[in-house]
């Protein structure tokens, strides 16, 4: 029945006649979003997922009123952050970025003094940095037809480019000989960055940097195991060709044809080198097709490339990496701010295998007082020893404790549970 409902709704559905081809055809057109997965490259993506939620409860934590937020607050923004459960739950698992307290009848949080730390590192490499990120603005808008995009577009994507928040504020007006704010339409969603002068210097693409500095000329890389044969084939025939810049006009080039091709995997393999993580959003990428000249089906052009590009769809978001911006799952060349946010990355940890600690402790101390702990089997005891050892694998810190104290700590443990 939901089948049914599903295809009428894409008037895909004949009540009187039954046919099985327009379902296999949607089935179909579902699967040009598919790409063998790469075990590697889904650890890096899974890897930053739980950092992503908690910058962002860091970030509404520091617009609120003398950084303070009620929990009951934060709870309602978990729906937007994709996130279930209770927010309390959440935060008190991560100790040393978030300290809760109650006050009153009512929960509040507010970022450790570690945490605020970072924050303060954080915000002082992005004054430091802030000659990159105009030149990382200025080639995003050479690259761009028109030398201009949509400011509700690029917002959209400025923490993937390592933009602040206040990059309009902070950034543009800053430069008024390079960048101004437009609105030749009026609406206020119309409002754009345009460049106002050209820097040929900029002009020059990450491939064209590595092709001169070896001496060579610029060709893209292939990272694909030996093993794909066929993939290998169809990236040589591609990588033939003269490589086109995106910084190129392309107003002469014809859609659909293979130069068109060429420009537009050059151009995306620009975009992404420019990127603090080496990779985009594809949906929010697509929303930029009038902008960079892409195709409709983004997806199926990225997709005939695996050479070049890795396609994920890790928490139903579709992902494009460069493959050739990792090592395995670790990200090769690392931005300031990146080496920044992977402390905060580590500091979550930490508290998070604290949490699990204190959580062993606190449930075994309540089947103490309950009669609970009797002298386990040797066959239990094992057991036990199995999930401990899971969890302690599953939040490793990479010498974040003491592996001594580790080992008192598992010592005291099962002791006590066999007495």
């Amino acid at each position: 029945m939901v089948t049914k409902i599903f295809l009428q709704n894409l008037n895909y559905w004949e009540p009187r006649v039954y046919s099985p081809l327009p379902f296999l055809y949607h089935v179909r057109s579902f699967s040009l979003w598919s790409m063998k997965k790469d075990p590697d490259l889904e650890s890096s993506l899974s890897r930053n997922r739980r950092w992503i939620v908690n910058n962002q409860i860091k970030n509404i934590i520091l617009r609120c009123p003398e950084q303070v937020a009620a929990v009951k607050f934060l709870q309602k923004k978990f729906k937007t952050l994709d996130l279930q459960g209770k927010a309390l739950n959440w935060l008190k698992k991560y100790p040393c970025c978030f300290n809760v307290y109650l006050e009153g009848d009512e929960y509040y949080c507010q970022l450790t003094k570690r945490m605020m730390s970072l924050v303060e590192e954080e915000e002082s490499v992005k004054d430091m940095q802030e000659p990159v990120l105009v030149e990382r603005l200025t080639k995003l808008l050479m690259m761009s037809v028109n030398h201009r995009l949509n400011v509700m577009k690029l917002n959209e994507l400025k923490r993937s480019f390592g933009f602040p928040d206040d990059y309009l504020i902070r950034i543009v007006p800053k430069h008024p000989e390079m960048f101004r704010i437009v609105n030749y339409s009026g609406r206020r969603s119309a409002m754009e960055i345009e460049l106002l002068s050209w820097n040929p210097d900029l002009g020059i693409s990450a491939i064209e940097s590595l092709a001169h500095s070896q001496g060579s000329d610029p060709r893209f890389s292939c990272t694909l195991p030996s093993t794909w044969v066929k993939s290998w084939e169809r990236f040589c025939e591609f990588n033939a060709t003269p490589y086109i810049s995106p910084y190129l006009d392309a107003s002469h080039l014809v859609e659909g044809s293979k130069e068109m091709e060429k420009r537009i995997v050059g151009l995306v393999h620009e975009l992404l080198s420019l990127t603090l993580w080496k990779k985009l959003s594809i949906v929010k990428l697509g929303h930029f097709r009038r902008e960079f000249g892409l195709p409709e089906k983004l997806n199926v052009l990225l997709l005939k490339h695996p050479g070049i590009f890795y396609v994920s769809n890790r928490y139903q978001i579709y992902t494009v990496l460069l493959r050739e911006g990792y090592n395995g799952s670790e990200l090769i060349d690392k931005d300031p701010l990146v080496v920044v946010k992977e402390k905060f990355g580590e500091l979550m940890q930490e508290g998070l295998h604290e949490y699990n600690r204190r959580h062993h402790l606190m449930n075994l101390e309540k089947k103490k007082k309950k009669g609970m702990v009797l002298e386990s089997s040797p066959k239990m005891r094992d057991k036990s020893s199995e999930m401990s050892e899971q969890d302690d694998h599953e939040s490793n810190l990479g010498g974040l404790l003491d592996p001594e104290e580790r080992k008192r700590f598992y010592k005291v443990l099962f002791d006590d549970a066999a007495s």
